[in-house]
């Protein structure tokens, strides 16, 4: 089993940052892939960023490209997402979720190919 608790959300103005972190705990936390979710209101569960357990393959969805940076600590069993220059479509409650490394590539992580999630972060954009 892995725990996820994610933290960092808030209130912010449209243009400002906000860093998010996610914790793990539990199993091995390099023997999992991580990602970012977030899922706004009356709208699905979206994927946002992943990260291979090696932090050498990652991808963003094509909204936040440009914006977020995801990166992992292996060392703290963290998952940091940098969110710049956000906009009030980037309100959400944001998961952090993790995938065994063998099941899934970073290009086909998604939804419905997480093993573990957190519990939700509440991120809202001031316009």
């Amino acid at each position: 089993q892995v725990r996820l608790v994610e933290s960092g959300g808030g209130t912010v103005q449209a243009g400002g940052s906000l860093r998010l972190s996610c914790t793990a705990s539990g199993r091995t936390f390099s023997n999992y892939a991580m990602g970012w979710f977030r899922q706004a209101p009356g709208k699905d569960r979206e994927f946002v960023a992943g990260i291979s357990w090696s932090a050498d393959n990652i991808r963003y969805a094509d909204s936040v490209k440009g914006r977020f940076t995801i990166s992992r600590d292996n060392a703290r069993n963290t998952v940091p997402l940098e969110m710049n220059s956000v906009k009030p479509e980037d309100t959400a409650v944001y998961y952090c979720a993790a995938v065994d490394n063998l099941r899934v590539t970073i290009a086909t992580m998604g939804v419905h190919r997480m093993d573990y999630w957190g519990k939700g972060t509440l991120v809202t954009v001031s316009s």
